[in-house]
């Protein structure tokens, strides 16, 4: 809590968040974390713009999203398999970059989730 203090945009960003996934169904929940998700990875590719190192808390944000999704896909959805093993792919690539971040790869990564978006509609 004392972070949010200090930082009252994380704050604002939170409050929003917890009132977009209060009102949320289960499948606007899904949307709604692969919203963040690109918003964390977005995040992370501001840093090189700017001539600084690709930050670590966004790309871990971005992971435990992915790694949250592959777990949570129904047992009875149609795609689980293939929901499940895109979702866990897509953990472990950006886990490659928490470790040696490469820009191209965290843009591809980024737009992989952003087709998903559209595709929901």
């Amino acid at each position: 809590m004392q972070m949010l203090a200090r930082n009252p945009a994380a704050a604002y960003r939170r409050v929003e968040l917890d009132a977009r996934i209060e009102a949320s169904g289960s499948g606007d929940l899904t949307r709604i974390c692969l919203e963040e998700a690109v918003g964390a990875l977005g995040m992370a590719l501001v840093a090189p713009d700017r001539g600084l190192p690709v930050p670590r808390e966004p790309l871990i944000r971005a992971q435990s999203i992915m790694l949250w999704l592959a777990r949570s896909v129904a047992q009875g959805h149609p795609l689980r398999a293939s929901l499940t093993a895109f979702y866990g792919g897509l953990a472990a690539q950006i886990r490659t970059n928490i470790l040696q971040p490469d820009v191209g790869m965290i843009s591809a990564i980024r737009r992989d989730i952003s087709d998903i978006l559209a595709a929901a509609g």
